[in-house]
């Protein structure tokens, strides 16, 4: 663990503070969250970041956001559905390998309709920007109950699983019933009125009856794929 090194672990922008200690503190460099920042500000942290060999991640990008990022780093990955922007450094890159030799562990992310990949995505594109494996299940849910035991296979073992939902919000109880490791709900603002944008969802999940079953915000695929990825990785890791 490399020693406090005051002001040297900070850059300091014109409207951003970039943490460069939050991979020694938590394990992981700090991400970018889209919403609010110009062209310039965002371009400015990814440049900062990259300038410190830390791996670039932007959630919530817009696509004029996603247009700039890419005209400035062409290597980046930018997923439209996702809405976010990915970018390795080649030091994070040799990380990313090293530490990818040391473990099979997987996540498992599985939506419960089409119209939840959104979330799913960010999700998926949180645990490939920390480096772990990621088996994607999509559309079983509850309204199809012979679906989620035919993919069995794969997500039993799975060291995590990020179980994206809307409309009632079941389908982590019925995953939890399923596996012996933790499972991340994420309700979705997916469905009609009564769902109150995701609230109902939330709700729901926050009273499943499977005791392996813990939950994150609403759409908050960034959050649920991170919980999954210190759960996969080992939580407060450091180089």
């Amino acid at each position: 663990m490399s020693p406090h090194n005051g002001a040297k672990d900070t850059v300091q922008l014109q409207a951003a503070t970039i943490d460069l200690d939050r991979r020694r503190r938590c394990g992981y460099p700090e991400v970018i969250f889209g919403p609010g920042k110009s062209l310039e500000q965002i371009c400015q942290i990814a440049d900062a970041l990259v300038k410190a060999g830390e791996p670039v991640l932007a959630t919530r990008v817009d696509e004029l956001q996603a247009a700039s990022l890419l005209a400035a780093f062409p290597t980046g990955q930018h997923n439209a559905v996702a809405r976010t922007f990915r970018l390795k450094s080649e030091t994070s890159a040799e990380r990313s390998t090293k530490e990818n030799g040391k473990s099979a562990a997987f996540v498992a992310v599985i939506s419960a309709g089409t119209g939840d990949l959104p979330v799913a995505e960010e999700a998926r594109e949180t645990l490939d920007w920390m480096g772990v494996k990621v088996a994607m299940i999509h559309d079983v849910g509850v309204a199809g109950p012979h679906r989620l035991p035919a993919r069995l296979a794969d997500f039993e073992h799975a060291a995590a699983i990020v179980v994206v939902a809307g409309m009632e919000g079941a389908l982590p109880s019925v995953v939890g019933g399923y596996v012996s490791c933790p499972v991340i709900g994420v309700p979705t603002s997916v469905g009609y009125g009564a769902n109150f944008a995701g609230v109902s969802a939330l709700l729901s999940m926050l009273n499943s009856c499977a005791n392996n079953v813990a939950v994150v915000n609403i759409d908050a695929g960034f959050k649920g794929g991170f919980m999954a990825g210190l759960i996969a990785n080992g939580s407060n890791r450091v180089d």
